[in-house]
């Protein structure tokens, strides 16, 4: 009997314990799982957009003045601008009869040769530059154009430069005009342009200078017509 009641006992404590431990479970219950990452990082951060000050144009270079006359051939040739600048300036100088000016664009050296337009030969920078200090002070009103202008490169050290010219002035009060020819060979001297050697011509030569055999044809006579009978 007393076994009995020790089985009854045991059982109602076990179906007791079970019940609690049911009634106290907890309620609750795992989010469900949906499609989207909960996990996923944060965004990254977007870029700085910094606007830049409008850079400043860069300073337009200035062309070397080109005297006039110049053909476009002489123009196209790589590397003739800065020669032509350089005649440019000794074409100036001539206008103004300045001797420091013109001096400057010669080289300096005891080899210059100049061919002038009058058959004479000027040798050497110091001879050329005290003729022109001798003349200069006398003309005035020099009016110089060049025309039929053509440059010719001699690769990267070496220019020649022809043209035909004329010259109008006043010396000693006197006025006077010349036309004639020029050919002016440049050199690269250091970083400028120097002319080495100055030929010049008249364009219409002296008969009396010139030998027959190279004289100009003369046109040949127009037959004398014959009347008719």
């Amino acid at each position: 009997m007393s076994r009995q009641l020790v089985l009854i006992s045991l059982f109602a404590f076990v179906t007791a314990t079970a019940v609690a431990q049911n009634t106290n479970s907890s309620t609750t219950s795992r989010p469900r799982a949906t499609g989207t990452n909960t996990n996923r990082s944060a965004d990254p951060p977007k870029p700085k957009v910094t606007q830049q000050a409008p850079k400043t144009p860069p300073t337009a270079r200035t062309a070397p003045a080109k005297p006039k006359g110049v053909t476009a051939q002489a123009a196209q040739a790589p590397g003739a601008d800065t020669v032509l600048a350089a005649f440019e300036r000794l074409l100036i100088g001539i206008r103004k009869a300045d001797v420091k000016a013109v001096s400057g664009v010669y080289w300096n050296s005891p080899s210059l040769i100049l061919f002038n337009n009058n058959g004479t030969v000027t040798r050497g920078w110091e001879q050329m530059r005290k003729n022109r200090e001798s003349s200069y002070p006398d003309i005035k009103d020099v009016k110089l154009e060049v025309r039929d202008l053509a440059v010719t490169m001699l690769g990267r050290d070496g220019a020649v430069i022809d043209c035909l010219w004329t010259q109008s002035q006043t010396y000693k009060d006197v006025p006077e005009t010349a036309t004639g020819r020029m050919t002016l060979v440049f050199k690269r001297v250091g970083k400028d342009w120097k002319a080495v050697h100055l030929h010049t011509s008249p364009d219409k030569q002296d008969p009396s200078r010139v030998l027959p055999s190279e004289q100009p044809a003369s046109p040949a006579a127009s037959p004398t017509p014959v009347p008719n009978p």
